[in-house]
C-alpha cells in the first residue's frame, strides 16, 4: 500500500470524490486550494483532500474510497497517514460531515469527537437534497482531534 501526493489533474479522481461530495461545484471550493493524497494497492483504492483553515486546524474535506473496497480500513489508513503526516505542522485535524450515524461512527472511531454543528448547511448550499441511507442530511456535523 503507498500514499502519494497528486500535484496536477486532480480531477481525474472526480468519480471519488463525488462519493464523499456529490456536487462538484461544491468540490471546485477547495480542491485546487486543497492538497490530495491517493492510496494505491493494485490501483487507487481511496483518496483524500485537506485543506488550511488556519489557527491550527487542518481540514478534512474529502475522503472516499472505491465502492468495490468500502469497509477494508482504506479510509482508516489515509486518516492515520494525515495524522502522522501533519502531526506538529498543526494542533487540530477536523471533518465536517452530514448527520450520518455509519459516518459519525466512522470518524469517532478514528478518533475524532463532535466539536461544532452549522444548521442547515446541507440544504442552503446543494442544489438538490442530500440523502443518506434514506435520510435528508440537513446539518453539518464538525468533528476534531488532536494531532
Amino acid at each position: 500500500m503507498e500514499i502519494r501526493k497528486v500535484e496536477t489533474d486532480k480531477k481525474r479522481y472526480l468519480d471519488l470524490l463525488l462519493l464523499a461530495d456529490e456536487q462538484e461545484d461544491m468540490i471546485d471550493r477547495y480542491l485546487e486550494r486543497g492538497t490530495m493524497y491517493v492510496l494505491e494497492e493494485d490501483g487507487v483504492k481511496a483518496e483524500c483532500v485537506v485543506t488550511d483553515e488556519g489557527n491550527g486546524v487542518l481540514e478534512l474535506k474529502n475522503l472516499a474510497a472505491a465502492p468495490a473496497f468500502q469497509g477494508r480500513g482504506y479510509g482508516k489508513a489515509m486518516v492515520d497517514f494525515l495524522v502522522r503526516t501533519y502531526r506538529g505542522q498543526y494542533a487540530a485535524l477536523q471533518v465536517g460531515t452530514g448527520d450520518s450515524p455509519s459516518t459519525i461512527l466512522f470518524y469517532e472511531s478514528c478518533g475524532f469527537r463532535r466539536h461544532h454543528l452549522v444548521r442547515n448547511f446541507f440544504t442552503e448550499h446543494y442544489d438538490h437534497p442530500i440523502y443518506d441511507c434514506g435520510v435528508q442530511l440537513v446539518d453539518m456535523v464538525y468533528l476534531q482531534r488532536e494531532l
